[in-house]
């Protein structure tokens, strides 16, 4: 079974106002060939946005406990080639490469971790930015890592250890492609970038293109090909991936599997449960409830 149609209808504006707050002074949590590792806890409130900006060095955007949805600049060759949105639970966190512009907006109250980390020790052979999946190990290692930073007398060799331990698992962690990659911000067709926008905020709204297109002032066809031609998928993949992104944080808040699917746009829990396996490996029930891999 595919997705319900649901009738044209208009997606209706954001009702809370984004919290913009400045990035701050980095300067004391800069890495260097000493300390690798510099971890900054934050705790964030629901719709607190980091206005797009970019660091000399790599980043892992992860949360102890709430939801943030990371923007991040994606890459083709060499060239930058637009963005990639993801919605980071948990259970996973967001790499972001260094150099990489990139803006964060807090969805769900969050115990933010942040951790800068020297271009030096980037894992061999990675580029661009990638969610990793966030063992019990590494989740424990970041939170001890914390602790001993930020301990009053801080004991040099035990960051050490602990630093390695991080990074040792950074490189060991399995990826998951829950990317879902928009049109560029200023040289991207305006009308792609307002339809994969409405479909972030809603992607339950509607099921199929023509749908969607209703709203936009282009025609089905030039959708079709400006997916295709700025984006690299069908505008079926590209939903997929917006409807991962949306289900994975509210199975993880304890949401049922039958209330995701509905706010996902299935209309029943079989067909939503089919495409999220044959995406995920898994089933929607092995994430329900779990704030950790």
């Amino acid at each position: 079974m595919s997705p319900r149609p649901n009738p044209p209808q208009r997606v209706p504006p954001r009702q809370v106002p984004l919290l913009r707050v400045p990035v701050g002074d980095t300067d004391r949590f800069t890495p260097s060939r000493h300390h690798l590792v510099r971890l900054r806890a934050r705790t964030m409130q629901a719709d607190t946005h980091f206005e797009p900006h970019a660091h000399a060095w790599a980043q892992l955007a992860y949360c102890a406990t709430g939801v943030v949805k990371v923007t991040a600049q994606r890459f083709a060759g060499d060239d930058a080639a637009g963005e990639v949105t993801y919605i980071v639970p948990p259970s996973r966190a967001v790499w972001i490469a260094p150099g990489a512009l990139h803006q964060i907006t807090v969805l769900e109250a969050a115990e933010f971790r942040t951790l800068y980390i020297h271009a030096a020790a980037t894992p061999r052979g990675w580029k661009g930015c990638r969610v990793l999946m966030v063992s019990p190990l590494l989740r424990e290692s970041v939170h001890a890592l914390d602790g001993a930073l930020a301990a009053s007398q801080p004991d040099p060799a035990r960051e050490k250890l602990l630093t390695q331990l991080v990074l040792d698992e950074l490189a060991r962690a399995d990826t998951q492609a829950l990317g879902v990659p928009m049109p560029h911000p200023r040289n991207g067709d305006k009308r792609l970038r307002a339809l994969c926008e409405a479909i972030l905020r809603a992607p339950g709204a509607h099921a199929t293109l023509a749908a969607w297109t209703a709203n936009i002032g282009a025609s089905e066809r030039t959708m079709t090909r400006l997916f295709r031609d700025e984006l690299g998928m069908s505008y079926q993949q590209w939903r997929q991936q917006a409807v991962l992104a949306h289900a994975l944080p509210l199975l993880t808040s304890g949401q049922s599997v039958s209330a995701v699917a509905a706010a996902s746009g299935y209309a029943s829990d079989s067909a939503f449960s089919a495409m999220f396996r044959a995406a995920m490996g898994q089933s929607p029930s092995h994430f329900q409830g779990r704030n950790v891999s």
